[in-house]
């Protein structure tokens, strides 16, 4: 009752005393949490900026750079940031389209002539603003990039033998390809590299200059980040691939001290130094939502605050606790990443990780949001972890269940050197299978080799010899003349055999 005779000023303030004590110091505690969640995920190391205000008010590195070595992680740590580079060549597609070179719905043929999808509609509708926005109707195909022997324009060539999985613009399907051939139409218009057109155009202006994007240049680099999976149960180390000709879609190496630089520009509606590099509309533009993304029931248990999820131009756009989110995670093999911003609030954060596939990011992100909010605490941490020990326990009972419908007693059909030979697919290229002291060895592109153990009748579980690339069933098939006619790799698709060449006619006497 008392409350009627409060004024308005000081029930306003009363209402905002909540949030202005968390406000105070809203980040207080956060290294320790940070910390213990490191411990639990195992996760070795990790750098992480927050922006508030265009202040950078945490930049920090937790844990080494390499477990069982004791270099720490710190602020200028260099990371594989991934597809957080998706943004980068979105902002650069909106450069061009202020400066009138492109527009966002522009057929993509008319700056990549020779471009050509397995669809003709589809080649001939498909516009500059789908190749940013996933919606081309093309699964993934990322083999084709992937650990493969073909650079980018060769994968550029090759993506017309990838069959759509939906109708164009029908659905979302997540495309690391079509931001390759985005930054081809970057590189086509200005007449260099896309790699170079973003240093000139955005890395120097912002000042990450430390940034690149070529592997090689990471090599006798005096700081960075040992990438790391979890195999066979336990995290352990594994080698950086080269993965340059993933290029626009995902090839950016940075540190949280530059990426920081990166969420300050986004932050101040893409100015720099007071000076604007996108036209307040085109910047609006990439933040607007042009793809919807469905949830499912088990994604709105775990994250009851959020309601709706699309893509926008390089960044993924929803809500928590009534305020717009701007962000994108990255994966690459042994790194995880994630840029994230609330820009109504004017805060951002950037956190890097050396562990694949890692869900700390994402529970740090909402840790951060809830601090800045006063919102009732949460450990998202604990709850993510549980969920992704949920997620390995359904893998191993998958694996079980494979086991046990394995039909134990069963021989090949034919004699193991029936099998050896050259086996050919037009969109990832060749498997080889050789037979050597009574086994099979098979060969996939440049990183991926194994031995060949049977499972039953023509069917053969690879183990990779790089652990990291995990295993897969090659199944046999026969024809009318029980004939080795085609293997089939799991998840990847048909192989045809390839004819050996005719033995040459002795010459006539």
């Amino acid at each position: 009752m008392r409350l009627r005779h409060t004024t308005p000023a000081l029930l306003a303030l009363a209402l905002l005393a909540p949030r202005a004590a968390a406000q105070a110091d809203p980040l207080a505690g956060i290294d320790a949490y940070v910390e213990r969640s490191m411990r639990d995920w195992e996760v070795p190391g990790l750098a992480m900026a927050v922006v508030r205000n265009d202040s950078v008010v945490l930049l920090r590195g937790y844990g080494v750079r390499e477990m069982g070595r004791p270099e720490p992680v710190d602020s200028a740590t260099m990371f594989a940031v991934a597809s957080t580079t998706k943004a980068f060549t979105a902002a650069l597609v909106g450069m061009l389209v202020d400066e009138g070179k492109v527009k966002w719905d522009d057929p993509a043929t008319r700056y990549l002539p020779g471009f050509q999808l397995h669809d003709p509609y589809a080649t001939r509708e498909l516009t500059v603003r789908d190749l940013l926005t996933h919606r081309s109707g093309l699964a993934r195909g990322d083999l084709l990039w992937y650990a493969s022997p073909y650079d980018a324009e060769e994968v550029l060539r090759r993506v017309r033998f990838l069959r759509p999985t939906w109708s164009l613009r029908s659905s979302y399907g997540y495309q690391n390809i079509m931001y390759i051939a985005a930054g081809r139409v970057i590189a086509r218009v200005e007449g260099k590299p896309w790699d170079a057109v973003l240093r000139e155009r955005l890395l120097l202006p912002l000042g990450m200059t430390g940034t690149n994007t070529r592997t090689a240049l990471l090599k006798g680099h005096p700081n960075v980040a040992t990438p790391h999976e979890r195999l066979e149960g336990r995290v352990r180390t594994i080698r950086w691939l080269s993965f340059d000709n993933v290029e626009a879609a995902g090839a950016m190496n940075s540190s949280a001290a530059e990426m920081a630089r990166w969420v300050r520009f986004q932050l101040d509606s893409a100015r720099v130094g007071g000076r604007r590099l996108l036209k307040p509309a085109t910047f609006v533009e990439s933040h607007t939502p042009q793809t919807i993304i469905r949830r499912d029931s088990a994604e709105r248990r775990m994250n009851p605050f959020t309601h709706y999820l699309s893509y926008g131009l390089g960044w993924f756009l929803e809500d928590y606790r009534g305020r717009e989110v701007v962000r994108h995670g990255g994966n690459l093999d042994g790194m995880t990443a994630l840029v994230a911003m609330m820009p109504e609030e004017r805060l951002g954060l950037v956190i890097l990780s050396n562990l694949d596939s890692s869900g700390l990011p994402s529970a740090l992100m909402r840790k951060v949001f809830d601090l800045h909010l006063g919102a009732p605490p949460k450990d998202w941490s604990a709850d993510q972890l549980a969920a992704s020990k949920r997620a390995r326990e359904a893998a191993r009972e998958r694996e079980k269940k494979r086991e046990r419908e394995r039909v134990r007693g069963t021989r090949t059909s034919l004699p193991l050197e029936r099998y050896a030979g050259v086996y050919a697919d037009s969109l990832y290229g060749q498997v080889r299978v050789r037979a050597e002291r009574g086994k099979l060895r098979a060969e996939f592109g440049p990183a991926f080799a194994a031995d060949l153990e049977h499972w039953h009748y023509n069917t053969f579980r690879a183990r990779w010899r790089d652990a990291s690339l995990g295993s897969a069933l090659f199944n046999f098939s026969l024809d009318a003349d029980a004939r080795v006619a085609a293997v089939t790799l799991e998840n990847i698709g048909e192989f045809r055999r390839v004819p050996e060449p005719a033995a040459a006619a002795p010459p006539a006497r």
